[in-house]
């Protein structure tokens, strides 16, 4: 039975997943993802400590781990850019040679200013960006009926949240914060080396087009729909894995390094379900499982709103990772059946959208926090988005069916 689910109908042979495709890009595009993921929330582990030591307010705190998702956001598009120009492969290893490089800078100067945080979080967003180069990269290799796995499988790297949330608070409260900024360099350039040796760019690689030309998609309603739908599964996802540590610390008074185990834990679910939502919707349809994704979003944070108790938030979180961390897969499992021809410029526009939905709740909920001495209206009201983005599924998937899903031969 899961054979079946993971390779669909022809669960064997050459139209299996993994025999259609090449496996070690998969692998890379999935390490170089999670690292990359790893360090663009890094700030938000470390927010308490450094906003103890820069005497920085709610609402700083806020635009500080939001500056990382907004820069990655706006990055995100470059790099799409650059994917359909030089290749996924070579895009990847320029992006990680600019946040090695910034990382090791900002160790050894230190960051000692507010404006330093915001500068730090610029470079920081190249690894954000990392999203539109990873997805290309593993998903030319995959015929159409496998992209929803191909894409979640590589998307998991949004597990690399887990790792900066369970480790960083820990490693600051051994050598200081400003020291986990060059620590997080081993790592990296680990995966940089083993990148160069798995990852090969896809054979069917399409010819580079003029700037124009890339923004084509952008004239149609589907593209600006994802982008909506992307911006409140991911917005949602990487906003709560940037602000949890600052929320779990202000809202229960939890130490850094408990508040960064509780967060791992909830970033967990929602990294863990990626692959599932995009198999899922290769299963029943992208828009079925997003309506349930969306609905149960709202539902979760309208309760995170209302939340007393830390086992009362933290299950909630939980649900409500484990919904959006569906959405993000199931949204990518519905990008390459429309846009096949422009994935690459497509993944960085969908996901500069995801970015965006995660600058506007995280920095948000420190505005919230610094305005009305609490979270909850910050939860309220991306709640709210979660519902339109509902209403939005329900006008256009008629469309969507009977138009492009049906000439494709693809369950949407």
């Amino acid at each position: 039975m899961a054979t079946a689910f993971w390779n669909g109908e022809n669960g064997k042979g050459e139209d299996g997943f993994w025999a259609s495709g090449h496996v070690p890009t998969l692998i890379a595009a999935f390490l170089y993802f999670d690292l990359a993921f790893m360090v663009w929330v890094l700030l938000g582990p470390l927010a308490p400590e450094i906003a103890k030591t820069l005497a920085l307010t709610p609402a700083e705190k806020g635009l500080m781990v939001a500056t990382p998702t907004l820069a990655g956001a706006v990055l995100r598009v470059v790099n799409g850019l650059l994917v359909d120009r030089i290749g996924p492969k070579r895009s990847g290893t320029i992006s990680q040679i600019v946040v090695i490089a910034g990382l090791l800078t900002a160790w050894l100067a230190g960051v000692t200013t507010f404006i330093g945080t915001l500068a730090l979080g610029v470079i920081l967003g190249f690894a954000g960006a990392s999203f539109a180069i990873a997805l290309p990269l593993a998903s030319r290799w995959y015929p159409p009926q496998h992209q929803g796995k191909a894409m979640g499988i590589a998307g998991m790297g949004n597990s690399g949240t887990v790792l900066a949330a369970f480790f960083a608070p820990l490693l600051a409260k051994m050598f200081g914060w400003n020291a986990v900024l060059g620590l997080a360099c081993i790592p990296l350039t680990l995966v940089l080396i083993t990148y160069e040796l798995l990852a090969r760019d896809a054979p069917n690689r399409p010819a580079p087009k003029s700037f124009t030309e890339y923004l084509q998609p952008l004239k149609s309603a589907d593209a600006w729909w994802l982008m909506g739908f992307y911006a409140v599964t991911f917005g949602g996802f990487v906003g709560l894995a940037a602000s949890l540590p600052i929320y779990f610390t202000d809202r229960f008074g939890l130490t850094p390094v408990t508040a960064g185990s509780c967060t791992a834990a909830c970033v967990f679910a929602g990294s863990l379900v990626r692959p599932l939502g995009g198999a899922l919707a290769d299963r029943i349809g992208g828009v079925k499982a997003l309506t349930a994704v969306f609905a149960a979003a709202a539902l979760a944070l309208l309760g995170v709103s209302m939340a007393a108790s830390i086992g009362a938030a933290m299950g909630l979180f939980v649900l409500a990772m484990l919904a959006l961390g569906v959405g993000n897969g199931s949204v990518f499992q519905l990008v390459p059946q429309r846009f096949a021809a422009e994935i690459g410029v497509m993944t960085g526009l969908v996901g500069m959208a995801g970015g965006v939905g995660g600058f506007y709740l995280a920095s948000s909920l420190g505005i919230a926090k610094q305005l009305t001495g609490s979270f909850a209206p910050g939860f309220l009201i991306f709640a709210g988005l979660a519902l339109l983005a509902c209403l939005g599924l329900t006008i256009v998937k008629y469309s969507w069916r009977r138009h492009w899903a049906a000439a494709g031969g693809v369950r949407i």
